[in-house]
């Protein structure tokens, strides 16, 4: 299949709210959303109209950009392909689940530092509403195992490996992280301030992980630099136990190199 294939996963008419979040998880503002997309031209064409509050776009489209990808249940990613100096840089990471759309917009401002995210959840048209369950430090605890598949913006062949994550909270009420994926094992600590993770003592490399309504998380620098590789990470707590999570990685110049879907069940809930 192809990528216009994977993108028809997402045709329907999806309704929800876009919610602008600060880098300290503060709502600032929470917009009803109608985003609809319909074939046209024999599936050769896709009509994307948007309705944000009393505004409405329209997009027509029939081919994809270089800087957004698909992954088979229509999960995608599209953003900026190259960090350059002081110029605003951005991605959108959508995950997407039976009837539900999940998806997190990262910003940030010309001098690097997060500006601000936006949360959009979103059901298809005339299918029940269903929320995830309220997202806690707690509701991370314990071992997760999963399947990942990483795909590359230069059409490489995709990678595909098992994930496996432990969580737990050390005697101090430090959050312990383990993650294995392939052959690599990469253990880091976390301080909780509330709904903030934030990884790492150094602050030119910390990275914050920010707990947001309906089982969303969001992964990020608080500043992202030059000649240092970062990531950025939705992740979607659909169930207690089932969980996805999508990465999308950058190099020490800047440029987009992979994107990674993570989903991953909860083996021995704490």
């Amino acid at each position: 299949m192809t990528q216009w294939e994977f993108l028809l996963k997402n045709l329907g008419e999806w309704q929800g709210s876009f919610t602008r979040v600060s880098p300290q998880g503060e709502i600032l503002a929470d917009t009803p959303s109608i985003v609809s997309l319909e074939k046209l031209n024999n599936n050769q064409t896709i009509r994307q109209i948007i309705r944000l509050g009393g505004d409405e776009k329209v997009l027509e489209y029939s081919s994809l950009g270089r800087g957004v990808l698909f992954f088979e249940n229509g999960a995608f990613s599209q953003g900026t392909i190259q960090l350059g100096p002081f110029s605003e840089f951005g991605a959108e990471l959508g995950l997407i689940h039976e009837n539900r759309r999940l998806r997190l917009v990262h910003l940030f401002d010309k001098n690097g530092q997060l500006e601000q995210f936006t949360l959009i959840r979103e059901h298809l048209a005339g299918t029940p509403v269903t929320q995830s369950p309220a997202f806690t430090v707690e509701a991370l605890l314990g071992e997760w195992q999963g399947e990942a598949v990483t795909i590359y913006p230069d059409w490489r062949s995709p990678d595909r490996y098992s994930t496996k994550m432990q969580l737990q909270l050390d005697s101090s009420g430090v959050l312990v992280q383990s993650l294995l994926f392939g052959d690599r094992t990469i253990t880091s600590t976390a301080t909780i301030n509330g709904s903030i993770l934030t990884f790492g003592k150094d602050l030119q490399h910390q990275v914050q992980v920010l707990l947001l309504p309906d089982g969303a998380s969001a992964t990020s620098p608080l500043k992202i630099q030059f000649r240092q590789p970062f990531f950025l990470e939705v992740g979607w707590l659909i169930t207690p136990n089932l969980r996805q999570r999508m990465v999308r990685s950058y190099n020490d110049k800047g440029e987009w190199v992979s994107l990674t879907l993570v989903t991953e069940n909860r083996m021995n809930p704490v």
